[in-house]
């Protein structure tokens, strides 16, 4: 029983998945955002290589 009382106290355990989850968190925050940088800079890429192309 007292080792169960341990388990329950401990909270070292806890605070790994904790960061865990912000780290996700974060890891997908930083895809999506990544994604939408992407698309924005093959707009102005397409936009520069067309406006060489047609000079």
């Amino acid at each position: 029983m007292e080792t169960l009382k341990r388990l329950v106290r401990n909270q070292d355990g806890a605070t790994a998945v904790e960061y865990g989850l912000i780290a996700a968190l974060i890891s997908v925050g930083l895809l999506l955002g990544l994604e939408s940088f992407g698309a924005g800079l093959d707009d102005v890429l397409t936009y520069i290589s067309d406006t060489i192309e047609a000079a």
